[in-house]
């Protein structure tokens, strides 16, 4: 019975949201394209090529060669610089990379998918920064970001295992190891623009359908997609509360990146609960360290 009503809410829930699409048709094709423009000239770029190169480095063996060099577990250390500068879902699409090539066992994958959410520093500098009208505390954004998730990275590491390579390295055919690394990197972008779009209609279709206030507005707006929620600050006049907020949506994630990486983690041991639990210990680590570095 409670399946049957589930399924029916729903279903009445989505027929209303069609309809309001349908009332609404010129608006929502506006706002499908301004997030499209967005996406292809922020999104995209910053994220296409560091997908390919990263899936051409784990197949190549980079983690076996540092491993064997420095004597040390690097997958830690490898997912948390590549997520820093791809952006997310990234760390989860890597983690689940290093689990499948067995580069790493289900206990390190779930303790590596806690401290690897991180936006791209390019997103920051350039949409983040605009916003608040400040770069320094858009700095002071990304500096409190890193440090949360370094601080989750050394609570949870484990001691360091050293690599012996017992075997070469095998060489996979270039042309078959690139036409998969463009299509694991197309498929992971196809999911962050479908599920990114869908949500951020979906904050559009509530919050025009409802009067809230300022504040309200923007922790709806932040909740279904951090993007939205990121420019929807803007009408809140406390530099501070938007910057906190900012980091709030960031450091958590919205919905649809907790989808996304629902989505991505699925047919694995990865925990999402491992993430989410990651997501909460991270965000008031977030909180602290910007609030250390806005007043000191």
């Amino acid at each position: 019975m409670k399946t049957i009503r589930k399924s029916i809410l729903i279903l009445v829930t989505f027929i209303i949201f069609l309809i309001f699409c349908i009332c609404h048709s010129e608006t929502i094709i506006v706002h499908i394209i301004d997030y499209s423009k967005l996406f292809i000239t922020k999104i995209f770029p910053a994220n296409f090529l560091f997908y390919i190169l990263s899936s051409l480095l784990i197949e190549y063996g980079i983690i076996q060669v540092f491993g064997y060099l420095l004597h040390i577990n690097t997958s830690s250390f490898y997912v948390f610089l590549l997520s820093l500068i791809s952006g997310f879902p990234s760390g989860a699409k890597y983690t689940k990379e290093l689990l499948e090539k067995h580069l790493i066992d289900e206990i390190e994958a779930n303790q590596i998918i806690q401290f690897s959410h991180f936006p791209n520093p390019l997103f920051i500098m350039g949409v983040v920064a605009p916003v608040l009208k400040d770069s320094s505390l858009a700095s002071k954004i990304l500096i409190s970001l890193i440090f949360s998730n370094l601080i989750l990275l050394l609570l949870s590491k484990k001691k360091g295992q050293k690599f012996e390579l017992k075997e070469k390295i095998p060489v996979p055919c270039f042309s078959k190891t690139l036409s998969k690394a463009i299509y694991q990197a197309f498929n992971t972008l196809i999911l962050i623009y479908g599920t990114s779009l869908f949500f951020y209609l979906i904050s559009f279709f509530i919050t025009q359908s409802f009067s809230f206030s300022s504040i309200l507005f923007v922790l709806i707006s932040g909740f279904f997609d951090l993007t939205k929620g990121v420019f929807s600050t803007t009408i809140l006049a406390d530099t501070f509360l938007q910057a906190y907020l900012i980091l709030f949506f960031i450091s958590f994630g919205g919905i649809s990146i907790h989808m996304q990486v629902i989505t991505i983690l699925a047919g694995t041991n990865i925990s999402y609960k491992k993430f989410f639990k990651g997501r909460i210990g991270g965000t008031l680590l977030s909180w602290m360290i910007f609030t250390i570095l806005f007043f000191y």
